[in-house]
């Protein structure tokens, strides 16, 4: 049976983004033991064989750490990239350029304006005259002056050099490509048939996006969560419905950080954060959480703030990605949000868990549980589930001092819990009888040195009840 990590507690769980750097099972190993809580696979330049290969040997090195982590495949989703060029194109500030959607068309144009293809060809029906076209994260700014059938005529405001298949960006314009493409559609189903437990859905700005990948979802007979990305306006200004359909919300702050104002970011941030708390859903910070270590070996002052901030700020997971796809110290940049994460959840205070806005019967009980967990410095939350309702309900509530300890009979459901904030999951058979679950869990803990004599346990579970379960609190003092 795979036991959890035997790591001092820590609430706030990593994620790291597979890639060349990391993609041994020697360093895979070590992210594991390092305390690492979830893999993510990046989509967009992967094949399905690599695909295969890379989640059966997580699997394998899992199972030799006994740590059974969770998988979380990242999907492409839809995106604007400019074509190929034979030689880079220095533009300069002021100059014409053109976007063509149409290549190879009879473009009325001088030989003096250049062009570079674009591969969405209703471009010109989204964009309007005076909308900002930002290319290749940002770097360089242009303003469309005009456009016709077969091309999108622009100013060049912030210069620079353009390469072959950058990506485009159009803050404040909706596109109408779609959510869940064809190429998502291919490999979700290769992360689907090797056991996925999460897939995450880029540039998702409204809810039906995520419904699109639900029905998906639900047609394949998969119980994987999802995972919305937050990167553009128009996920902000759905931010609520979209936290209400989704599993679990990434703040994506790489194109959020392109397509909205730069000094908006932490507002959008802490906002996102406050509507999951409230709703009780999961939430990740994503992207440049310790960007300089790629090639440093140590952060910047300002990077172990941001991290802070998102600790501080309760998310659930931070997100590692080319730090761990690319660079040089992988490994140190685990523990290095290992190391600022454990400091950080030192200062906090019980006031900031009161989510008294939860309605529900169950989740009032859960409430009450968390609020006596609270009393006791040391204490330990035990709940028992079979679809995550339990343990979410309580990791959403904040407790202070305690670590959830959850179990569950379902393997693929102990990987998913490892996304959710002070949650430590555990695969055990339920018993027939509630108490003996309980009393088997117990046996558990003690023989795991996870509880010892004297210790203090909150227990948020179903009882029997004149032929009925019904949802309780105990406290408990381990003998």
């Amino acid at each position: 049976m795979i036991q959890p990590s035997a790591l001092p507690f820590r609430r706030t769980k990593i994620i790291f983004t597979l890639g060349p750097a990391t993609e041994s099972e020697a360093m895979l190993e070590a992210l594991l033991r390092a305390g690492a809580d979830v893999v993510r696979l990046n989509m967009a330049h992967a094949t399905h064989e690599w695909t295969r290969q890379i989640i059966r040997r997580i699997r394998v090195v899992s199972a030799r750490v006994g740590r059974d982590v969770a998988i979380m495949m990242d999907i492409k989703g839809p995106e604007i990239r400019t074509g190929d060029l034979a030689a880079p194109i220095e533009l300069r500030a002021g100059e014409t350029f053109d976007f063509t959607v149409k290549p190879g068309s009879d473009q009325e144009t001088s030989e003096e304006i250049r062009s570079v293809d674009v591969n969405y060809q209703d471009l010109v029906n989204d964009i309007q005259v005076g909308d900002t076209v930002l290319v290749d994260n940002g770097l360089i700014r242009l303003e469309v002056l005009e456009k016709h059938a077969a091309r999108i005529r622009c100013r060049v405001l912030i210069a620079g050099e353009l390469k072959s298949r950058r990506h485009i960006n159009l803050p404040g314009v909706k596109v109408n490509l779609p959510a869940f493409t064809e190429k998502d559609r291919g490999d979700a189903t290769v992360g689907l048939e090797e056991g996925i437990d999460l897939l995450a859905l880029s540039f998702v700005r409204e809810a039906a996006d995520v419904a699109a990948l639900r029905k998906f979802l639900t047609e394949k007979k998969s119980k994987a969560w999802i995972v919305a990305k937050i990167e553009d306006q128009s996920a902000i200004r759905n931010l609520e419905e979209i936290v209400e359909a989704c599993d679990t919300l990434m703040v994506a702050r790489g194109d959020l950080g392109i397509e909205c104002p730069m000094a908006d970011l932490p507002v959008i941030q802490r906002r996102a954060v406050n509507t999951c708390l409230a709703r009780g859903k999961p939430v990740i910070i994503a992207t440049h959480m310790l960007e300089s270590m790629i090639t440093q070996p140590v952060p910047t002052r300002a990077e172990i703030t941001d991290v802070a901030n998102a600790v501080y700020e309760q998310a659930d997971c931070v997100m590692l990605s080319g730090e761990t796809t690319i660079g040089r110290y992988p490994l140190e940049c685990v523990q290095m949000l290992d190391t600022i994460a454990r400091r950080i959840e030192q200062e906090e205070s019980p006031d900031s868990t009161d989510q008294s806005v939860f309605a529900t019967e169950r989740m009032k009980v859960l409430h009450s549980a968390v609020v006596l967990s609270n009393q006791f410095a040391g204490s330990k939350l035990i709940t028992f589930t079979r679809h995550g309702f339990m343990a979410r309900g309580l990791a959403a509530l904040r407790p202070v001092h305690s670590p959830i300890l959850a179990f569950t009979p379902h393997a693929a459901l102990v990987r998913q819990l490892r996304i959710l904030r002070a949650v430590e999951p555990y695969l055990l058979a339920f018993a027939a009888e509630p108490h003996l679950t309980i009393e088997n869990a117990l046996t558990l803990l003690r023989e795991s040195g996870r509880i010892k004599t004297g210790d203090k346990l909150v227990i948020a579970t179903d009882i029997l009840a004149q032929d009925r379960r019904v949802d309780s609190v105990q406290l408990r003092t381990v003998q």
